[in-house]
């Protein structure tokens, strides 16, 4: 990075740490820039949680619901947050960024400890697919 990159970076910071709410700048976590929560259609047959099953398996992905639907849970840094908390293009941040409210956010009650379903494991949705669907072991019929 060259001095001028470094002049810009330390203006966005002043900038958007003017900007901060209150709620904000005690969030020293960036909780809501951690993740990205993607809602997906609700499932309902036993190809859907199978797919589901697929998805939770891999690092960093969780499935929840909650009063507004089923979500897939991405567990990811932005790649523009710096040293506590601050975004580093607070003034040109994307329109999603700008259009989030932190009216009722993680910083009051985490995620996980606020929904209906949470499941960050295969073991934990498979469990819950065998009492949901009492044939769960015959899904593979329908691949056949």
């Amino acid at each position: 990075m060259n001095a001028k990159e470094e002049i810009k970076l330390v203006d966005a910071v002043e900038i958007s740490s003017a900007d901060f709410d209150k709620k904000c700048r005690k969030c020293k976590e960036s909780i809501c820039c951690n993740s990205i929560n993607q809602k997906i259609p609700t499932p309902k047959s036993k190809e859907d949680f199978d797919h589901l099953l697929w998805q939770v398996s891999h690092e960093n992905i969780n499935i929840f619901k909650d009063v507004d639907g089923w979500f897939l849970h991405v567990h990811t840094n932005c790649s523009h947050l710096l040293p506590g908390g601050v975004c580093s293009i607070y003034e040109t941040r994307p329109w999603v960024c700008r259009d989030y409210t932190n009216d009722y956010c993680e910083y009051d009650v985490r995620i996980r400890d606020g929904v209906e379903l949470w499941f960050s494991s295969h073991k934990q949705l498979e469990k819950y697919c065998r009492k949901r669907f009492k044939k769960w072991d015959q899904r593979f019929e329908l691949y056949e």
